[in-house]
């Protein structure tokens, strides 16, 4: 793992990124204390994601070059593409969250939304909503939203899943707010190559599969349910 706020990790790491930030690390503060409401839990985890995907994006964002007229002169300037829309990849419920404050940082996005769960008992994942496009344009980027990466069951079927609508690894990035070395470990010997951007990592995946101290289930803390 690597702790860095300017670029992703060597090629022979996991390429995980925890970028080093202090507002990362408020609202990661914000999101491990028992005692936030459920507005202000999910509002943090939208401030998070924004910050996490403005890391994520920084070097690959689609960009262009035009010349524009400001009130008093002519200017060259570059701006993002909007003729390349990121797509983004919430797994719900809890990746609502992570994502829902994508589309004000980043000038044109198209969402798919992937419901998936996990059995309690075998920790297996299920999918009960897929939304995804029959064939995701090709080199389109993608930003595959999950906050809390523990045993990485759930986000390596998602992987497998957009993979299967025509996506590369090298088009792929995983956003999470949590992640532990389980996921980690799985990700990296399914999809090598594969980045994650993530607040912070935690070291312990109890037996029920939650992230210590983590900062609990996501998905209820967020909606309150």
């Amino acid at each position: 793992m690597e702790n860095c706020n300017n670029g992703p990790a060597a090629a022979d790491d996991f390429k995980v990124v925890v970028p080093a930030h202090p507002l990362i690390s408020h609202w990661i503060s914000v999101l491990r204390d028992r005692s936030t409401p459920s507005h202000a839990f999910r509002s943090a985890m939208g401030e998070l994601g924004r910050l996490l995907i403005y890391e994520a994006t920084r070097d690959w964002l689609p960009t262009v070059t035009r010349e524009i007229q400001t009130p008093v002169g002519t200017a060259v300037v570059e701006s993002v593409s909007e003729m390349e829309p990121i797509m983004i990849v919430p797994i719900l419920r809890a990746g609502l969250a992570l994502a829902d404050l994508a589309t004000s940082i980043l000038p044109s996005t198209r969402t798919f939304h992937l419901g998936m769960s996990r059995d309690e008992t075998t920790l297996l994942p299920s999918v009960y909503l897929n939304k995804l496009p029959d064939r995701f344009p090709k080199g389109c980027n993608i930003l595959l939203v999950d906050p809390m990466l523990a045993t990485g069951g759930t986000v390596t079927a998602a992987v497998d899943l957009v993979k299967e609508r025509g996506a590369e690894i090298s088009q792929i990035t995983i956003i999470s707010a949590v992640a532990a070395p389980p996921a980690i470990k799985k990700l990296n010997q399914r999809f090598p190559g594969i980045y994650v951007y993530t607040g912070t990592m935690d070291q312990i995946v109890t037996e029920k599969g939650f992230i210590v101290p983590g900062l609990g289930d996501a998905g209820d803390r967020s909606y309150g349910t």
